[in-house]
């Protein structure tokens, strides 16, 4: 009868051990993809002479006509220069 006790304690404790790391796991994933849906890391923008996208905050910025334009790269940006400026000749 004891030993049946001792087993069943053992058991029990063996349950609750494995019931709560599992919990742990769902929780910590829960509370990850809660932080995740919530938050924007960044806007997408087109690069309006090569037309690819790319995060803003990697863009080369250029204030053109009192509009704010954002370029993938510095090349991209000169060469968009380059065709406004033989543009207005």
């Amino acid at each position: 009868m004891f030993r049946f006790l001792i087993l069943f304690g053992v058991g029990y404790l063996a349950y609750k051990s494995v019931k709560n790391w599992m919990l742990q796991g769902s929780n910590t994933r829960n509370r990850v993809s809660t932080q995740m849906a919530g938050q924007i890391d960044d806007v997408m923008i087109k690069d309006p002479f090569c037309q690819s996208y790319f995060p803003q905050r990697d863009g080369v910025h250029l204030k053109s006509g009192g509009k704010d334009l954002y370029f993938c790269s510095a090349d991209c940006r000169d060469q968009y220069m380059a065709a406004q400026s033989q543009g207005d000749k």
